[in-house]
Formats: structure tokens, C-alpha cells, sequence
């Protein structure tokens, strides 16, 4: 599994409590060689150029700044929050993330992979807002409308995570916001 591919959530997952319902949930995976603790991949995630990008944008439009210090400390359990995010719940292998609104969810977990490597997965659930006229749950038009692109983005981002792992460089020394 080089390539990211869409899969089923894990049992275990923590991003396991959003499925059902009218929320979206996602998944996708890849293998990489060797062991990759947790907190490697949560540093390289955080840290890679598409998604220091994301900083930026959060830093300029959401007042949400965030460093590759930032980063590190979230992959190392010694923060609560990273830009636009609080952490929801961690263990070992997972970390599960809540942002400001509290709509939306990002999700990572390291799997022994099925070759003797290790499995990065990432996952996404959109919760969604109740219409006013109906009463009733919907993900709106800007959610169907970014779909095709958030699909995308999350294979664009595991990739690049994983291809920062694969060359040995988790995090850097800068401080890139």
C-alpha cells in the first residue's frame, strides 16, 4: 500500500464514535518501512510544507498561528491545542483532534503495517448543523461543495507525511509558521 488509498476505519479507531448517523467520516492509509512511533508521525504530519501552508492560512484568516515547535510539542503529548484544534482524546497510538467550531475532526493512528513497516492512517469526520426551517441535521451546501477537494487534500497530506518519514526528516530545526 505505497499508494494512499481510502480504507475502513480501524476497529479501535478513536474517530470510531463519529461513524453513523448524518455525520461524515473518512479514512485513508499507507505503508511505510520501518517503525514509526506516533509521535514521529504526528511531527512530520503537522510539519510538512502542504501543511504549513494550512498554518499559514489559519494564522492569517483564523488568528490560529502555529510552529513547527508547536507541532512538535502536540506529537509529544505536552499540548492541549495546535492552531485551530484541541486535542479530544490520545493514546498511544492515536490522536484525535476537535477544531475551534467543534464541527470537524482529524484523526491519526500508527498500525503495524501487514509487510513488517508500520501503517499511517488519517481520518476526518464532519458533524453536522441543524437546519432552521426542517430541524434536522444537515451538512450544507459549502460541505458538499469542498468535498471533492477535502478527498484530495487528506491523500495530498498523508503523502506528503508519509514521503517526510521516508527521507528521515520528521520535523526541522526552523520554526516555519
Amino acid at each position: 500500500m505505497r499508494t494512499v488509498r481510502p480504507c475502513e476505519l480501524p476497529p479501535a479507531a478513536l474517530l470510531g464514535r463519529y461513524v453513523g448517523g448524518p455525520n461524515f467520516t473518512d479514512c485513508y492509509a499507507c505503508d511505510v518501512a520501518g517503525v514509526v512511533p506516533q509521535a514521529a508521525y504526528v511531527e512530520a504530519f503537522y510539519t510538512t510544507p502542504l501543511f504549513r501552508l494550512e498554518r499559514t492560512l489559519l494564522a492569517r484568516f483564523a488568528g490560529r498561528a502555529a510552529s513547527d515547535a508547536d507541532a512538535r510539542r502536540l506529537a509529544l503529548g505536552s499540548a492541549p491545542s495546535f492552531s485551530a484544534w484541541r486535542v479530544e482524546q490520545r493514546c498511544g497510538d492515536q490522536l484525535l483532534l476537535a477544531d475551534m467550531t467543534g464541527r470537524t475532526r482529524s484523526w491519526l493512528m500508527t498500525a503495524p503495517g501487514p509487510a513488517g513497516g508500520t501503517r499511517l492512517y488519517f481520518g476526518s469526520a464532519v458533524l453536522p448543523t441543524t437546519d432552521r426551517a426542517s430541524g434536522r441535521p444537515t451538512m450544507g451546501g459549502v460541505f458538499h461543495a469542498l468535498l471533492g477537494f477535502h478527498r484530495l487534500y487528506s491523500r495530498l497530506l498523508l503523502g506528503a507525511a508519509r514521503s517526510r518519514l521516508e527521507r528521515g526528516t520528521p520535523g526541522t530545526s526552523s520554526d516555519a509558521a
